[in-house]
């Protein structure tokens, strides 16, 4: 048993005997500070990025009690838990920003002057491919926004996917027990802000039609 994990598990659950063996073992496959709980009944391995392993013993024990929630659905929260949720939300401040690409650069300008007053830094900005399912996501460990090149030649739907993955950067997201929050309440209010009428309609007639077989255009 990891030391680690096992005063993780006996500071979030004292009542309960640790009838599990565990490790962590840290990886260069996950990109910025992200790591994920592989388990089993008698078995847990702990998978971090390879960044963790100079982090102090306090934060690790709090993403392995945030994981140790997530796997046993429970909603404890101690001192390390708040002091993990303190350090991940303030990630984007820590992340090099290094990656860009002159369209995605604009998107994000024209957007930003409309919308945030210029006010938000500019993140990493990366094409992620032709992408249908997912058209954009925000990393906040790396503090980078990613677009699917489908939208490369709609600069009106790629500016409402930057939008929205603006409002990730700014808004951050919202810890509830062992569920973490993407879109709560005050994201979907100010996203509903947006001031182009039907920009959702018009984004999904557009994927409909990228959808279709080529003889049926």
């Amino acid at each position: 048993m990891d030391k680690l994990v096992s005063a993780a598990f006996s500071s979030l659950y004292p009542e309960k005997d640790v009838v599990f063996d565990a490790e962590i073992k840290y990886s260069r496959a996950f990109s910025g500070f992200n790591a994920k709980v592989i388990f089993s009944r008698t078995k847990m391995e702990f998978r971090l990025s390879h960044k963790w392993k100079e982090m102090s013993d306090d934060l690790k024990i709090g993403l392995i009690q945030s994981l140790l929630n997530k796997v046993h659905k429970t909603k404890i929260k101690t001192m390390e838990i708040e002091l993990y949720e303190i350090f991940t939300k303030k990630l984007s401040s820590y992340s090099e920003v290094n990656k860009s690409d002159p369209v995605l650069e604009e998107s994000f300008k024209r957007v930003n002057e409309e919308y945030f007053h210029g006010m938000i830094m500019q993140p990493n900005l990366e094409w992620s491919g032709d992408n249908l399912r997912t058209l954009g996501t925000y990393d906040h460990s790396t503090d980078t926004i990613r677009i699917t090149k489908v939208l490369e030649p709609e600069p009106a739907l790629l500016d409402y996917v930057m939008y929205h993955e603006m409002l990730h950067k700014k808004l951050k997201y919202k810890e509830s027990g062992s569920r973490t929050i993407h879109h709560p309440k005050e994201f979907r209010r100010q996203e509903a802000l947006y001031k182009v009428a039907d920009i959702e309609k018009k984004l999904k007639e557009f994927l409909r039609k990228r959808r279709l077989p080529w003889f049926l255009r």
